[in-house]
């Protein structure tokens, strides 16, 4: 699994249509970049990995692109 070498966008923008890689600050308060999929539902986020609501508040996403 990988992403595409493309700009990270605000979460504000995410569309709800497509599998994403997200961005989430953790306890420290680095920038972390999520290992499975998410998608928004409405003002949730779904981990599509294993189809459960994901407890997130993301900063940032691009599209997610499954590696062959």
């Amino acid at each position: 699994m990988h992403s595409v070498s493309a700009e990270w966008q605000s979460t504000s923008t995410a569309p709800s249509d497509e599998d994403l890689e997200i961005c989430t600050l953790n306890y420290d308060g680095m920038v972390h970049a999520l290992p499975f999929p998410c998608r928004k539902d409405g003002s949730n986020w779904v981990d599509r990995s294993g189809g459960t609501r994901a407890d997130i508040h993301p900063t940032h996403w691009r599209k997610w692109i499954e590696a062959n």
